[in-house]
C-alpha cells in the first residue's frame, strides 16, 4: 500500500465507474514516509474527482482537515465494520485500498453479503494473465479479436471489455446489436463486430458504429438500405463477411462468392474488413482431418474473394482451442473466447469463482424427508446446511440428490433432496461448519469443467447460466 499503487487503483475506479458516485475507503500506508503521503493522497482523490472519502486509521484521522468536509474517519476497521449500516454504500462504485495490517477483506465480506448472499468473483489479474499467455502463442503481427458476448461468459461485458481494451487487443466481438450498444454507452473506443446483426438493429448499429457480420445476400441488402435510408456517406462503412466452410450454420457458399465479390467491388459504401469462418470441432482431435479441410477451403474461398473485390482483408478463423492446435491458420487475426476465462488445461487459470453462505443449520433425523417432493430420505442422523443459491441463480436443478457437491470449510458437501429456485441442502454432517460461513460453488476447489461434465455440458453453459442477480465482484492486485 503505497501512493503509486493507489493511483493506479483509482485509475482503474474511473474505468468501471460508469457515471456513478465513486466512493473510497483508505487506510493508514505503511510506506516509510511517516505522514508525507497523507497530502498526496488527498490530492489524487482531488484530481480524479472521488465523491465519497472514509478514511480509517490514527493518521487519517489526525489529517483529517485535508480531505473534503463530507469525509469520513475511523481508528480502526472494527469501527468502520460497527457503522456500516449508517453508511450509505448504495449506487455507487466502491473502492477499498487497505495495508494488510488493516484486514480489508473482512469488510470486503460484508459488504458483499448486505444484499443477496451469492456473488461471482471475477480475478482480473486471472484475465490478463489468460489473455497475456495467449499471446505467446501467436506471432506478434497476428491481432487479437476478444469476444465478449453473452455478458461476456458470464463475468460482466463493460467490465471484462474494459480491461481488454486497457490490454490493447484490437477487436472486440458481440452477439448481438444491443450487447455492443451497452460497451459504447460505456466508454468503450474499440472496433466491436456485432455477430448476429437483426434487421431492426441496423440502424443503432450505425449510429453507435457498431460492425456488423454479413453473411447473406439478403442481411448485405438490408444493411445498405439502411445506409441509404440515413444518407450515410462518412467513410465507406466497415463490414465482416462470414463464409461457411463447413459448419453449416451461417455464412456465404463457396458458389456465391463471384456473385458476391462483384457486388462489393461495385459498392462504394461498404469496407470489408475482414472476411471469417468458424471451426466446428477445433477442440477435438478426432476431427482434425475435418478441421483441416475447413481451413482448406477458407484459404480458397478468403483469397477468391480478395481477388474479386481488388484488395484483401484481415483473415481469421481459430477461436481459442484452435490457437495452438492449429499455428499454421493463425492468419490475419485469431478469436479469443472462453480461453480467456481459464476453464481449460490449455488456459488454466480460473477467472471467475461462485460463492455463496450457509442461511441455516438443522438436524434431520432417520427416516425423516426433505425438500420438495420428499425426494430425500435421511437412512441416518443427518445434519443438513441450507445454503443461498439456488437454479435462479445458475445452480443446475440436475445437480439434485448427490449429483452436485459444494466446498465448505474444506471438504466436500453433497446436495440432498431438490435443487429449489433460491435455496439449496448440502449433507455437512461431517464438515465443523456455522450458519453464515462461506460456500464454494466453484473456484479453486471445485472447477467449472467439474460442474460441466456432471451435467453432460461444456463450461460455456455453466458460466452463461449464472443469473444477473448474482452480484460481480471484481479483483484486481
Amino acid at each position: 500500500s503505497d501512493i503509486e499503487s493507489f493511483r493506479i487503483a483509482l485509475e482503474f475506479l474511473q474505468t468501471h465507474r460508469k457515471k456513478k458516485r465513486a466512493l473510497v475507503v483508505l487506510s493508514d500506508m505503511a510506506t516509510g514516509l511517516p505522514e508525507q503521503w497523507v497530502p498526496m493522497a488527498a490530492q489524487l482523490l482531488r484530481e480524479l474527482e472521488v465523491d465519497d472519502f472514509i478514511g480509517v486509521g490514527p493518521v487519517l484521522m489526525r489529517h483529517a482537515n485535508q480531505f473534503p468536509k463530507n469525509s469520513q474517519f475511523f481508528a480502526d476497521t472494527a469501527a468502520l465494520m460497527q457503522a456500516l449500516s449508517n453508511i450509505d454504500w448504495s449506487h455507487r462504485v466502491i473502492l477499498l485500498k487497505g495495508s494488510r495490517v488493516f484486514a480489508f477483506e473482512q469488510l470486503l465480506g460484508k459488504l458483499e453479503r448486505q444484499h443477496h448472499q451469492t456473488v461471482l468473483r471475477i480475478d482480473m489479474n486471472a484475465l490478463a494473465d489468460n489473455l497475456n499467455a495467449i499471446r505467446t502463442q501467436v506471432p506478434p503481427n497476428i491481432r487479437l479479436m476478444a469476444v465478449v458476448k453473452a455478458f461476456s461468459y458470464g463475468a460482466g461485458s463493460t467490465e471484462v471489455a474494459a480491461l481488454l481494451q486497457f490490454q490493447k487487443v484490437d477487436y472486440l466481438a458481440v452477439a448481438y446489436a444491443d450487447e455492443g450498444v451497452a460497451l459504447r454507452n460505456a466508454g468503450i473506443q474499440l472496433p466491436i463486430m456485432v455477430m448476429n446483426p437483426e434487421p431492426d438493429s441496423l440502424e443503432a448499429m450505425i449510429e453507435h458504429s457498431l460492425e456488423p457480420e454479413i453473411y447473406s445476400f439478403r442481411m448485405l441488402e438490408l444493411f445498405l438500405q439502411v445506409l441509404h435510408r440515413l444518407n450515410y456517406t462518412h467513410t465507406r462503412y466497415p463490414i465482416h463477411l462470414k463464409l461457411d466452410t463447413g459448419m453449416h450454420r451461417l455464412g456465404f457458399e463457396m458458389d456465391q462468392l463471384p456473385t458476391l465479390a462483384a457486388l462489393l467491388k461495385a459498392e462504394q459504401q461498404l469496407q470489408v474488413v475482414s472476411v471469417f469462418s468458424h471451426l466446428a470441432a477445433s477442440d477435438e482431435a478426432r476431427f482434425r482431418k475435418e478441421t483441416l479441410l475447413q481451413i482448406e477451403r477458407f484459404k480458397l474461398m478468403s483469397h477468391q474473394i480478395a481477388v474479386g473485390m481488388g484488395y484483401r482483408p484481415l483473415r481469421h478463423i481459430l477461436n481459442s482451442a484452435g490457437i495452438a492446435a492449429y499455428p499454421e491458420a493463425h492468419f490475419d487475426m485469431v478469436r479469443l473466447g472462453i480461453g480467456l476465462h481459464g476453464t481449460s488445461a490449455a488456459h488454466p487459470r480460473p477467472v471467475a469463482a461462485l460463492y455463496t453462505h450457509i442461511s441455516q443449520i438443522k438436524w434431520l433425523r432417520k427416516g425423516a424427508s426433505l425438500g420438495y417432493g420428499f425426494s430425500f430420505t435421511a437412512t441416518d442422523d443427518m445434519k443438513i446446511a441450507t445454503i443461498a443459491i439456488g437454479y435462479a441463480d445458475g445452480f443446475s436443478r440436475q445437480f439434485s440428490n448427490g449429483k452436485g457437491e459444494v466446498f465448505i470449510c474444506g471438504q466436500r458437501a453433497k446436495v440432498v433432496g431438490k435443487v429449489c429456485m433460491d435455496l439449496t441442502m448440502v449433507d455437512v454432517s461431517h464438515i465443523d461448519c456455522q450458519e453464515g460461513d462461506e460456500v464454494e460453488v466453484f473456484g479453486k476447489n471445485i472447477r467449472v469443467q467439474e460442474l460441466a461434465d456432471k451435467l453432460d455440458t461444456i463450461p460455456y453453459e455453466v458460466l452463461t447460466a449464472i443469473s444477473p442477480r448474482v452480484k460481480r465482484i471484481y479483483l484486481q492486485e
